[in-house]
């Protein structure tokens, strides 16, 4: 993505238009009247997200944009995956409608509202309801504050946006909101060098040696440890679920030094492929249902799932057996297991009874609203140990629910 602030030529910081802080959308309707004749006023708040368009799907069947940016609302999401479809309001700030094409050619900044109903995926995903191409643009730098002084608050991170690293003198502007990751709103003398930070600034960058912006809005996680280090590999410990075109996709558990439980990674030359022992292998035993422990940088792409390249490795002697049917009804269900009827068929004869833990990893593709219920279709990876009951019981690992169900 190319960088999307203005830069100033001058060596000092020229005064910089403030970009104003919204909370939730505010919907309000034509009053009503209660029995006795008063005029009430009703609100409803709509969640919604202030950024720009990170990922972007448009094929015959759908269209999903992933806005990446701050919640406008202390409980809105920072960044979130979001279905467009022909009730979709899309307008520019003057309230003309615009084509979403246009506001992905031009990458524009956009205010998104959303229905409340959204899942609890990372990132989650929902109903786009009406979407705002914003007339300004803006910076944000993910990182954390290295110096407090007089001249500004000196901050080292990433640009959210490009994820080059970043190092900028911030002034806050005298309206700046900043909050911390309940929502509670802190005062400037709160904050403390070395708290882990998100800011958003500009459009304005004077060019000095660190480059200076205005903020007007900073987010503080004051529970957060140091930044991830570097230097040290991410992961993910779990199971190939797909391999196409050079890359596979892997869903398990993230590794205490970082990662995501669902990612795609690239596997060149460059990838280290051994097993337990150190031995290397080939890209050939990259196959399905392989249990692996992939590392990767802690640098990922801003989209859902996160891709990157696999840097090394290292291939299990063990397979997770993997089953694809529908969830039966049945009283054996609830919420720790489920009756699933291999092959979607008559027969019981094959059938599984797959138990649900909190180390489960429930996917659910690109549907916000599907749900483990009776008539979903699912792909499952569990464990080879089964019960010799009948039908058989084990401990699912991976769980894909798909799409348009019938």
């Amino acid at each position: 993505m190319n960088k999307i602030y203005k830069v100033l030529a001058t060596t000092t910081l020229l005064a910089m238009a403030a970009m104003p802080v919204v909370n939730a959308q505010a919907v309000s309707p034509a009053p009503i009247t209660s029995g006795q004749g008063n005029l009430q006023q009703q609100v409803k708040v709509v969640p919604g997200t202030m950024g720009y368009i990170t990922d972007y799907v448009n094929d015959s069947n759908e269209k999903w944009i992933t806005v990446t940016g701050r919640g406008l609302g202390p409980t809105d999401q920072s960044e979130i995956r979001l279905s467009v479809n022909q009730d979709t309001k899309i307008i520019d700030a003057k309230g003309n409608k615009v084509q979403l094409q246009s506001i992905v050619d031009k990458n524009k900044a956009i205010k998104a509202f959303y229905s409340p109903n959204i899942t609890k995926s990372l990132p989650a995903q929902g109903q786009a309801l009406t979407i705002i191409a914003l007339d300004r643009d803006f910076a944000a730098i993910d990182g954390t504050i290295s110096e407090i002084s007089k001249a500004g608050i000196l901050v080292e991170g990433r640009n959210l946006y490009t994820s080059d690293e970043e190092t900028i003198l911030l002034h806050l502007d005298p309206k700046a909101k900043i909050i911390d990751q309940n929502g509670n709103t802190l005062e400037e003398s709160e904050l403390k060098a070395g708290m882990q930070v998100k800011s958003f600034y500009g459009p304005a960058v004077a060019m000095s040696l660190p480059p200076q912006s205005t903020t007007n809005y900073i987010l503080v996680n004051t529970e957060a440890a140091e930044l991830p280090d570097l230097d040290q590999p991410a992961g993910t410990t779990g199971i190939i679920t797909d391999t196409t075109d050079g890359k596979i996709t892997v869903i398990g558990q993230a590794l205490e030094t970082g990662g995501v439980n669902y990612v795609i990674l690239t596997v060149d030359e460059k990838t280290e492929i051994v097993d337990k022992n150190g031995a290397a292998l080939s890209r050939d035993v990259l196959k399905e249902g392989v249990r692996i422990e992939a590392l990767y940088s802690q640098v990922m792409t801003l989209i859902y799932p996160a891709r990157t390249h696999a840097d090394k490795i290292v291939v299990s002697d063990t397979k997770a057996p993997k089953i694809e049917g529908t969830i039966a009804e049945s009283e054996r269900n609830s919420k720790e297991q489920l009756y699933i009827n291999v092959g979607s068929d008559s027969s019981t004869d094959n059938d599984v009874i797959l138990n649900i833990s909190k180390d489960t990893q429930i996917i659910a593709g690109l549907d916000p609203d599907a749900e483990l219920a009776p008539g979903t279709k699912i792909t499952a990876y569990h464990s080879p140990v089964m019960t010799k009951s009948l039908p058989p019981i084990t401990a699912a690992e991976v769980i894909i629910v798909h799409q348009n169900q019938e």
